[in-house]
């Protein structure tokens, strides 16, 4: 009876949940929301980052500063910001919402758009007052347009055309800021993981270069499809890299779904993002990655600790039990003790000094 009872493996089975279930309560109190013990154990793992640009690594809230006709359709500032905003109101991208944005902001009234169509990594289309309007990517300019779009993108500022009864009509500036905290992040990443992260936007290679050169990224991947973004984190997978992308829309979702571990940015995510990553952000703040994945590489510490701290208990106990004599009572307080000593110390990532070391370690 001493020997199956000190010989029961219960320390062991709570080696493991107890500190991945703390980091889960832990990191939800500092605004991520991680959805299970198997990605918060995951987490812990990654050795590569992707991250997305608009939204991620940006505020997310674009606005447009420049509206340039082009000549053509003869449409002046006003009636293409109109028709431009009118295509975009249906669509949930973070760009469409800086046009229509800029529309409401100089009291422009929009018509009802009918026919919407989305192509995620390339812009929207929609019959506006019996007029086909597609507002996305310049990949349809005239020769004459393409000094204006290379003033804009060097510049930092992400170039959309409107394209209008299949004629460009028009083109708009829109810019958006880099989030205070993300050169801090980008480097945390890089500390973590041994490697920078890589940056994978559907943007114009010009204005992801300008704002990769401020957050300190020098792997940049610009003007990627959906599936070209799900190819890049394939790629890096297939070198055996465990793959962590951080990212916030519906261009995001195919990468998101196929990295080893993927987060979503909360605020402003869209549902699809939200529905598919593993872990979310919901207080919007960019330096909560890598203290998430520094508490997450605390709980697989404690993990191992706890099972050392079981394995010996019980190899202890049993060894004593077949080499003496061994109490029962004690047997019964050693075993009982082991598993308290064991549940004790998985629950230290409860208390709010562990995210703060976590985010202390990340940033060191």
């Amino acid at each position: 009876m001493t020997f199956m009872i000190v010989a029961s493996p219960c320390a062991v089975v709570l080696a493991t949940m107890p500190p991945l279930l703390s980091a889960i309560a832990n990191a939800g109190r500092h605004g991520v929301l991680v959805k299970s013990a198997v990605v918060m154990e995951r987490l812990g793992q990654v050795d590569a980052v992707a991250l997305d640009k608009t939204g991620t690594l940006t505020e997310g809230s674009p606005r447009v500063n420049d509206v340039r006709p082009l000549p053509g359709p003869g449409l002046d500032e006003s009636e293409l910001l109109t028709l431009a905003a009118a295509a975009e109101r249906p669509s949930e991208h973070p760009l469409a919402r800086a046009i229509v944005a800029a529309a409401h902001e100089r009291g422009l009234d929009l018509p009802d758009a009918e026919d919407f169509a989305s192509a995620p990594g390339v812009g929207v289309t929609a019959v506006v007052g019996g007029r086909t309007v597609a507002v996305g990517a310049p990949a349809r300019l005239l020769d004459d347009a393409v000094g204006t779009v290379a003033e804009l993108e060097e510049s930092g500022r992400t170039a959309v055309l409107v394209v209008v009864d299949g004629t460009p009509a028009g083109l708009l500036g829109v810019a958006d800021r880099l989030r205070p905290d993300a050169a801090a992040t980008v480097a945390a990443l890089t500390t973590l993981t041994g490697t920078a992260p890589a940056l994978l936007t559907g943007d114009n290679p010009r204005a992801a270069a300008h704002l990769a050169a401020e957050a300190g990224i020098d792997d940049v991947r610009a003007g990627l499809l959906p599936q070209d973004k799900l190819a890049a984190v394939q790629e890096m997978a297939a070198a055996g890299r465990k793959v962590l992308v951080v990212g916030d829309g519906v261009n995001d979702a195919p990468a998101l779904a196929a990295a080893h571990t993927g987060v979503a940015m909360g605020r402003a995510g869209s549902d699809l993002a939200l529905e598919t990553a593993d872990a979310v952000i919901v207080r919007d703040e960019l330096a909560a990655v890598p203290a998430t994945v520094a508490l997450s590489r605390r709980a697989r510490r404690l993990v191992v600790q706890n099972l050392v701290i079981a394995g010996v208990f019980i190899a202890g106990l049993v060894v004593w039990d077949l080499a003496g004599d061994l109490p029962l009572p004690l047997g019964v307080a050693g075993h009982e003790g082991s598993t308290v000593l064991v549940g004790l110390n998985g629950l230290r990532l409860l208390r709010e000094t562990a995210w703060q070391r976590a985010a202390a370690e990340g940033s060191g």
